[in-house]
């Protein structure tokens, strides 16, 4: 019985002490004006998308959805859902501001490959187009790493697009995915 009291005793006494440190630690993060602006990019969207399997190839369409979110006013996450060719695909983007840094930063997957793609990038003066950069395998030849250039840009408070550009040998930039989303009424 007393080996019960005891314990219980300890227990409570650990309890108090881990609440005081947890009271007593660091604050949380607050989010700045660059994470506000992520916000707008935040909703229920319908999405055309276009891609260009390689130079001279005719365009692939198709259509999908979008449920974006900000998670603790610091991340802008979107969940994407389409059918290419009739094979369900799943994306999932998560983009912030890292203030250390001073940079945007994220990542993005989908089901249609194995790819985690990591980000940085900025935001323009206007606060409506965000740029993000990154690596990864070309989809010209997998064997072959490229840079990209993705843009996502708010034309107005119904309306925002989606490039990705790929960085060719020569330093030019070739579009191959151009999307347009259209905010669910």
């Amino acid at each position: 019985m007393s080996n019960r009291i005891l314990a219980s005793v300890l227990t409570g006494l650990l309890l108090t002490a881990a609440w005081n440190c947890h009271a007593q630690g660091p604050e949380l993060a607050k989010p700045t004006k660059e994470h506000e602006l992520l916000a707008q990019f935040a909703g229920e969207w319908n999405c055309t998308a276009e891609t260009v399997p390689a130079p001279g190839q005719e365009p692939f369409k198709c259509e999908g959805t979008e449920s974006a979110k900000m998670v603790g006013g610091l991340w802008l996450v979107s969940e994407g859902k389409a059918s290419p060719g009739g094979m369900p695909v799943t994306s999932q983007l998560t983009v912030g501001y890292n203030v250390a840094s001073k940079k945007y930063v994220g990542n993005f997957f989908c089901t249609a490959d194995t790819t985690l793609w990591q980000y940085t990038g900025s935001m323009d003066d206007s606060g409506k187009k965000l740029t993000l950069l990154t690596e990864g395998p070309s989809p010209l030849d997998p064997t072959k790493r490229a840079k990209f250039r993705e843009t996502l840009e708010l034309k107005d408070k119904d309306l925002k697009t989606f490039t990705s550009e790929m960085q060719n040998e020569d330093g030019s930039w070739l579009t191959f995915v151009k999307m347009e989303y259209r905010r669910k009424k």
